[in-house]
């Protein structure tokens, strides 16, 4: 049957709206509990490039993609398992109903489906510092998760690219695991003198002319080039991306914001009308409470797109169980008394 067929017979306890380890571990302890889920995923994974994720228990080194197709399969052995591939292009609360509608496409097949609580684990994306070569590396020489990939780089010389602010403090982390480590703030992350300072009492060159492009062949990266056209020998490192949350689908209706058919043109004419009460920090990501409650009744979030963002998979999936749990204790007890809420 289709799913948009499936959708519209049925009210899911449980809308889950992407795969990755969040996603699916919140939907495996949700079936587990005889909740009916239905987990919508674009299979668009952000690790897409790695070859191999580390520090998962029993799943040391595995392809992500793998770890994605296991918990897949998984959670689709259980009879209250609906899942769809489908890019989620709306949630909304339904007041009349006191569900949520949920609205997808994917290849000409559309989604229409409703729940009774829906639980974000989408994820981020990642916006790279502009060099033409970085995505080629990216995942085998470069990397961005510290934590992750820094063990098979120790001892080498690595280079690590940054243009945010927190640039020292990334910094110090890497120089963990080598004693060769150069910084590349390409012009753009801030620098002051006490942050100079510490970099160099930790041995850690820094290097703030502009960097063109990363130097490599087949059989890995070799270098890091700068404008003035030196050539610094690498044999690979980490960049620090900047984290977007695209969350315009979460919205009060199925409209679009007044301005947007007011016939006003200024800025943001043609942006959503953002789901009302939802809150969001500096960062854009979804403020929740301990165990993924969002400041909206019946809205939960869990994985990268909380703060403090991007995190190890284990974990993502150890905050997935924990939001089915809550999720869970909700539906029993009713979702008009969440005293634990964010406020």
């Amino acid at each position: 049957m289709s799913s948009t067929e499936h959708a519209d017979q049925v009210v899911h306890d449980v809308a889950v709206i992407g795969a990755g380890p969040a996603g699916l571990s919140a939907a495996l302890n949700l079936v587990r509990a005889k909740r009916t889920v239905l987990l919508v995923d674009a299979n668009r994974p952000r690790n897409a490039a790695t070859l191999r994720s580390h520090g998962f228990l029993t799943r040391d080194g595995i392809s992500p993609l793998e770890l994605r197709k296991l918990g897949r399969t998984e959670v689709e052995g259980y009879p209250e398992a609906t899942v769809v591939q489908s890019v989620v292009d709306l949630v909304t609360p339904d007041p009349d109903t006191d569900t949520w509608r949920v609205h997808g496409s994917w290849r000409g097949a559309e989604l229409e489906a409703r729940a009774r609580t829906v639980v974000v684990a989408t994820g981020l994306r990642e916006e790279f510092p502009s060099l033409p070569m970085l995505r080629a590396f990216y995942g085998t020489a470069v990397h961005s998760c510290v934590e992750c990939d820094a063990y098979d780089k120790a001892g080498q010389p690595l280079a690590f690219i940054c243009e945010t602010d927190d640039v020292v403090d990334r910094a110090l982390l890497i120089a963990a695991w080598t004693d060769d480590l150069i910084v590349y703030t390409n012009g753009v992350a801030p620098l002051d003198d006490a942050g100079r300072a510490r970099l160099a009492a930790a041995g850690i060159v820094v290097d703030e002319r502009v960097v063109e492009d990363l130097e490599g062949d087949r059989t890995g990266m070799t270098g890091v080039r700068l404008a003035d056209g030196h050539v610094e020998p690498r044999t690979g490192g980490f960049v620090r991306p900047v984290w977007h949350a695209d969350l315009d689908w979460l919205r009060t209706s199925a409209t679009t914001s007044p301005s947007a058919t007011s016939g006003n043109t200024a800025a943001n004419d043609d942006t959503p009308e953002a789901l009302d009460g939802l809150q969001r920090d500096t960062q854009g990501l979804l403020v929740v409470d301990r165990v993924g409650r969002t400041s909206v009744p019946g809205l939960y979030a869990v994985g990268d797109v909380t703060p403090p963002g991007p995190e190890q998979l284990i974990v993502a999936a150890g905050h997935g169980a924990a939001t089915a749990a809550a999720v869970h204790r909700d539906l029993v007890g009713g979702l008009a008394d969440l005293r634990d809420a964010v406020q």
